[in-house]
């Protein structure tokens, strides 16, 4: 994903992500190997969703969504829901 992308590359992103969630769960048994990947996919979909509220955030506001920022994995790890 780049810095200037669109909301519907973001969500489409997101449902990659779900997907291989997904199939990771769906699994009869998660090796630690899968556990790390499901931890980066977290990681990655919190980002997505960042960055996707940052978009829409700065459009409801008037302002040029692009300028919205894909942040690090170890600060949106941090947000509460």
């Amino acid at each position: 994903m780049t810095q200037h992308t669109t909301d519907e590359a973001v969500l489409g992103q997101i449902g990659k992500l779900v997907e291989e969630e997904k199939k990771l769960w769906a699994q009869s048994e998660i090796s630690d190997d899968d556990r790390a990947k499901l931890a980066k996919i977290g990681v990655e979909l919190d980002r997505c969703w960042d960055l996707l509220r940052q978009r829409r955030g700065l459009r409801e506001f008037g302002r040029d969504p692009d300028q919205a920022e894909i942040r690090p994995g170890k600060i949106v790890e941090n947000y509460k829901g």
